[in-house]
């Protein structure tokens, strides 16, 4: 009969387990918060003027993305591109509202996101945001490494939902936003076209009456003139 193992043991493997387990949730809280930098920002560009932001990239392969909406102006549609380091164009639009884009960065160096306005009409606002994104790897001994992939299989799944719920989430709040800012800029057009309107009606309907009275007046005159022989 093999003796059973005393309770020392128990507690050292109990705290090896732990310990792992502690290893593997710093190893990912460190590779988390620091993956991603970007700025969030608002800008108004001018009827024919052409507007450019930049953000730089450290090495090959970092994923770029790019997001921006029109929230007033005009009819809410802005020109847009993304150019590489070597001035070459990655991508553009034309006549868009927003875009919501992820790309690969090929190239080290400082990538363009200009923004252009073709109408002449009036100056439009922008919400825009610039993330770059780089993916750090931790530099482990081959046994840590395992007993990583073991232990942190299932944080690495939940930390990945609670990362895509909250990007979601991100989205959704952009959604609403943008479409609150354009109803808003609507309601302020709509407004500004009923008053010049009522303007001109209450105008309109002065000449109006001005004119039937000088017409009334000017029927009784030239009737009242005529002379009559008996």
């Amino acid at each position: 009969m093999s003796p059973r193992p005393s309770s020392s043991r128990l507690d050292r493997s109990l705290a090896s387990v732990v310990a792992s387990l502690l290893l593997a949730v710093i190893g990912l809280l460190c590779l988390a918060p620091s993956a991603a930098h970007g700025a969030a920002l608002t800008t108004t560009v001018k009827p024919g003027e052409r507007s450019c932001y930049y953000a730089w990239v450290d090495q090959a392969g970092e994923k770029i993305g790019w997001y921006f909406a029109v929230q007033s102006g005009g009819d809410f549609e802005i020109e847009w591109s993304v150019t590489s380091p070597s001035d070459k164009t990655i991508v553009e639009g034309v006549k868009d509202r927003q875009a919501d884009i992820i790309f690969t960065g090929q190239e080290v160096g400082e990538y363009a996101f200009c923004f252009q306005d073709p109408s002449f009409a009036a100056e439009k606002t922008v919400d825009f945001d610039i993330t770059v994104e780089s993916e750090p790897r931790l530099t482990l001994p081959l046994s840590q490494a395992a007993l990583l992939s073991e232990h942190s299989a299932p944080l690495e799944d939940s930390i990945g939902k609670v990362q895509e719920q909250l990007t979601n989430m991100g989205r959704t709040q952009r959604y609403f936003r943008t479409w609150e800012n354009r109803g808003f800029d609507t309601v302020k057009s709509t407004q500004s076209k009923l008053f010049y309107f009522s303007l001109i009606e209450s105008a309109l309907m002065i000449g109006i009456s001005v004119g039937q009275v000088a017409l009334i007046r000017w029927l009784f005159d030239s009737r009242g003139s005529k002379r009559y022989r008996v």
